[in-house]
């Protein structure tokens, strides 16, 4: 028996402007959410300013559940559609 990790995979953008990589990367933790991880921000600067922008990607990270299957092929096939398997285990 085979229990695996799942959770839904969902990401969001959001635009971001600031004065500093450090403003930047403040204002990309302030705007995920609970159980959301910034996973990348890269910066842009801007023509003839100090001010930079940034496109923050956010990756939700919670809503873990388990399935149970007898084999890797079953345990893959029962992940539904807009999840990921994140990690395997023998029972």
């Amino acid at each position: 028996m085979l229990i695996g990790r799942i959770r839904p995979v969902e990401t969001r953008t959001v635009e971001l402007e600031g004065e500093s990589l450090a403003d930047i990367a403040a204002q990309a933790a302030a705007a995920a959410p609970n159980g959301w991880d910034v996973v990348a921000a890269p910066v842009r600067m801007r023509k003839g300013s100090v001010r930079i922008d940034a496109t923050a990607t956010l990756a939700r990270r919670d809503g873990l559940t388990e399935i149970e299957a007898d084999d890797m092929a079953a345990l893959e096939a029962k992940v539904p559609e807009g999840w990921q398997l994140v990690s395997v285990r023998a029972l």
